[in-house]
């Protein structure tokens, strides 16, 4: 055994002559192309690996340390980057300190002088320092960059939450610098449903940082399957009243409120319309009534989704000069914006996504056949190289969960795919009748 490790050791130390004598230096191998503006107005510009020159660094790696902290990791273009200098990060006007330079062995951090161009440096605890940042010691380079590097976007999502109660805070940090180190990690907070959900390039991947998360920021998650983001919206008009109306033995409440709702495009939002004439709700108390109807907006109305397209205009209601109050105004408008949308016959929407699928022409019809299956249709293929095609489609959410691993199937692990919003649109009425039962259902519990 002792005589393997030796002779590996040997092979080792050969392979590394080896590549010195026949790998090109730095100065013999292409640089990259840097570009100088944005967009079409871009314009490259050369970088010449000299010592002497003005610095040009790329950040292409940021890592967290457990014991050094942040280091970002850059290769030295242009210049020399010396230990104590001040650079400036992209278009900063304020430099940043570079105290210590380390040439990563490993896991042994070695502190060094300087850099030259080949160089490849890790500066610690600089918090400007972010993955593709390009630094400089002089004006004269703000806003050069690289051309970017186009990234698998992040696909699959788990619903994760920290095992133990009161470190809220610590998997929030966590999440911080996985997304800072990995380019392909999106995090995600659905507000609606309360709930964070971390995207990653596929099953190992997630399983990767979540057990990252455990063992480098000792953080145990519990995990789930994320939340459809379902919404609500009325399909007619109609209006609504209510009268708030309370007596406690002193100053009482007092806030009526009659609003009429209207259904706007999809994908148009929520607009609060003032038709008030004659002072019947002092002016005062016209944002405390939009502020009832926002509450029903976030909460949903029939299945508990964000209610949206939808238009309010609040035209009359009463006041009292003594017991009308904000209070009162803010449950008038959220119980009147309540029975206008029972009336405007309101429907759950589902999200519809584009997906494009890349696979083997072979595979086309089994792939047309699966989406079909799942209330997805085909809209367009184009071919690639020979034997790829790309299919394009339209699909409900809801029904691509677990499509990674049937498209691995299908395809022999040939296949890959790619989704995005494109909008939504009325769900199926079997399936707004059980999300609406289950929010009944629910909603009963938390009153007992």
């Amino acid at each position: 055994m002792a005589r393997n490790s030796a002779e590996t050791g040997a092979g080792i130390a050969e392979l590394t002559r080896v590549l010195e004598k026949l790998a090109p230096n730095p100065t013999e191998g292409n640089p990259p192309p840097f570009l100088k503006g944005e967009g079409a107005d871009a314009v490259r510009v050369s970088v010449d690996p000299d010592p002497s020159k003005h610095v040009i660094a790329h950040v292409f790696k940021v890592s967290i340390d457990p014991f050094v902290g942040k280091l970002g990791i850059f290769r030295v273009h242009q210049g020399t980057v010396k230990a104590g200098s001040q650079l400036l990060v992209g278009d900063a006007r304020k430099p940043i300190k570079i105290a210590h330079l380390f040439q990563l062995q490993g896991k042994e951090h070695v502190e060094v002088a300087q850099a030259v161009p080949g160089d490849i440096c890790a500066a610690p605890k600089i918090d400007e320092l972010h993955f593709d940042a390009v630094l400089h010691d002089s004006h004269d380079e703000d806003h050069h960059h690289l051309k970017s590097v186009s990234f698998p976007p992040p696909m699959l999502g788990v619903a994760i939450r920290a095992e133990k109660r009161g470190e809220e805070q610590k998997l929030s940090e966590s999440l911080h610098r996985m997304v800072a180190e990995d380019p392909c990690v999106r995090v995600d907070h659905h507000t609606a449903q309360n709930e964070t959900v971390l995207y990653g390039l596929g099953d190992l991947h997630l399983r990767v940082m979540l057990q990252r998360m455990t063992e480098r920021f000792g953080v145990a998650v519990k995990t789930s399957p994320p939340s459809v983001p379902y919404r609500e919206t009325i399909t007619r008009p109609a209006e609504g009243h209510h009268r708030h109306k309370k007596q406690t033995g002193g100053a009482g409440q007092f806030g009526e409120v009659y609003l009429r709702v209207e259904p706007l495009p999809r994908g148009s939002g929520f607009e609060f319309v003032d038709d008030v004439v004659g002072g019947a709700i002092p002016g005062q108390f016209i944002p405390a009534v939009e502020k009832g109807v926002r509450q029903v907006l976030g909460d949903g109305a029939i299945a508990g989704f964000e209610l949206q397209d939808v238009r309010v205009s609040v035209y009359d209601g009463k006041h009292h000069p003594v017991d009308s109050k904000e209070v009162a105004f803010v449950s008038a408008g959220k119980k009147a914006f309540l029975d206008a949308v029972e009336k405007a016959k309101p429907t759950v929407l589902e999200p519809i996504v584009s997906v494009e699928i890349i696979c083997p022409e072979a595979n086309t019809g089994d792939i047309a056949g699966d989406l079909s299956s799942r209330r997805g249709q085909v809209t367009g293929t184009r071919g690639l190289q020979p034997g790829m095609l790309a299919i394009s489609g339209l699909a409900p959410l809801v029904e691509l969960e677990g499509y990674s691993a049937r498209l691995k199937s299908v395809t022999g692990g040939h296949g890959s795919w790619t989704m995005q919003l494109s909008h939504y649109e009325a769900a199926p009425p079997m399936l707004q009748q059980q999300l609406v039962t289950e929010f009944q259902k629910q909603r009963k519990h938390e009153e007992d």
